[in-house]
């Protein structure tokens, strides 16, 4: 603001200062040659004003800008230097990401004032493999254990691992974070505005219940959920532009849908968050729509991770291939009875940690739904030109060869804490012609969905 009185006083110091002349001047000739001059020297100081207020506003623009990219500058440093300090051990990835091994204590989920005198829960409290043993589920053990030979790894692992009593923490690039509308919404998803279901013009099987969100998904709801598990095929599609992205993902939910709790996890590309369009493992948790709480991994405080061996964020490897081997992973969300804490467990076996109840309203008790499938967030889903961003590997649901995305082995977990089939389900999409959905029961020992698309087809202009 120095500067700026500095340009005021010279925007002054050059106005003219003669306008006395014209009560010492007595003739009429001369006080009509004066009155002209006063008249010019008037228009000329009401012109520097004019000029200087304008440089003034400008000036106060550019240095008020300068200081707000200063401020997130600088918020950001914080942020990460806070991070880097905990950390015992580094990790350079092969695809360029660091991977911090920080001490399990100073984990950024201990950054919020009500967990600072929490205790953490090293590992669930019951059997989190409980399943049912009717026929149908006998049959598909061989299937679940042949499953487990075309789970995906992580590329980082190949480089080191971290040890016990650290978690692995992907180092976020400052770039990233600094692209975001500000650092404290950095890594949440944009609130979605939801509105009543209206049609596109060209396009009679669109119906957005969502602003900028495109789902194609497999629901059951109707009991109190206390877990829901699948097995998600791993694709990398195409994501169109850097504030895009796509996901596949089981996700639980609870709320009113224009205020919902909601907890997920799967795998997205996400240029936003990650910086690159590579495919990676993701959790995902809010309270209240997005609004105002929630976060991707650990990009905020909220889930507290226990395992060492997973990395939330970073890249999968290997991914499908529309000729090659199906590669999955195996997710399964439920919620531990004795401490209600809410558990994400990876590839069967590895528990990596959890959101504790009180991050909740409603999602503290219990789901009331739980869901399975692929979204897509665009600016210009539900409007023409629609976004060429894909779900799944860009292919419409295709159960002959498998060449889509699909989410198999379904189960919820409910009050009997036994692993079950859904019993009942509906599959949905909001635009048919972009992103389709398919559930196949017939003639299958276990039901199977699949679902995506292309996005932007002749079919979806």
């Amino acid at each position: 603001m120095t500067r700026v009185f500095i340009y005021i006083s010279l925007c002054f110091q050059f106005l003219p200062s003669d306008i006395h002349i014209y009560e010492h001047t007595h003739t009429t000739q001369h006080t009509q040659r004066m009155g002209k001059r006063v008249g010019l020297n008037l228009l000329t100081r009401m012109a520097f004003i004019v000029f200087g207020m304008t440089f003034i506003v400008l000036i106060s623009g550019v240095l008020a800008g300068e200081t707000t990219t200063a401020h997130k500058f600088l918020k950001a440093k914080r942020k990460l230097d806070h991070l880097k300090k905990h950390a015992v051990k580094s990790i350079k990835s092969e695809d360029g990401d660091i991977i911090d091994c920080i001490d399990i204590y100073k984990q950024p989920a201990f950054d919020d004032p009500a967990l600072r005198n929490h205790t953490i829960q090293m590992t669930p409290n019951l059997d989190s493999r409980m399943e049912a043993t009717t026929t149908i589920e006998k049959k598909s053990r061989k299937r679940e254990k042949e499953a487990q030979i075309i789970t995906t790894s992580q590329i980082w692992q190949r480089n080191g691992s971290c040890p016990k009593g650290t978690i692995p923490v992907r180092r976020i690039r400052k770039r990233d974070m600094l692209r975001a509308d500000s650092i404290e919404v950095y890594g949440r998803k944009k609130p979605g505005v939801w509105h009543r279901p209206t049609q596109l013009d060209a396009n009679k099987n669109s119906y957005l219940q969502q602003i900028n969100r495109s789902t194609a998904i497999l629901l059951t709801e109707g009991y109190r959920y206390l877990g829901g598990k699948g097995d998600i095929k791993v694709w990398n599609p195409q994501v169109e532009s850097d504030d895009e992205y796509s996901t596949s993902q089981v996700s639980l939910k609870n709320g009113p849908y224009y205020d919902y709790d909601c907890i997920e996890s799967g795998w997205a590309v996400n240029p936003s968050v990650y910086g690159d369009r590579q495919t990676r493992f993701f959790v995902y948790w809010t309270a209240d729509a997005s609004k105002e709480t929630g976060c991707f991994d650990l990009t905020c405080p909220g889930f507290v991770q226990t395992s060492n061996e997973i990395a939330l964020g970073a890249a999968i490897y290997p991914v499908s291939t529309s000729r090659g081997v199906p590669y999955q992973i195996t997710i399964f969300i439920f919620k531990d009875t004795y401490t209600d804490n809410w558990w994400v467990q990876y590839g069967e076996k590895i528990n990596i940690g959890y959101w504790p109840p009180h991050l909740f309203r409603s999602l503290g008790y219990a789901a009331e739904a739980v869901e399975w499938g692929g979204e897509v967030y665009s600016s210009k889903v539900g409007v023409h030109p629609h976004t060429a961003t894909a779900m799944g590997n860009g292919k419409f649901p295709d159960y002959i060869f498998g060449d889509s995305g699909w989410v198999k082995r379904m189960r919820i977990r409910d009050n009997s804490i036994i692993l079950k089939h859904p019993e009942w389900v509906t599959k949905f999409s909001d635009e048919y012609d972009c992103y389709d959905v398919l559930y196949v029961e017939d003639y299958v020992d276990d039901p199977e969905f699949y679902y995506g698309g292309p996005g932007k087809n002749p079919k979806c202009p």
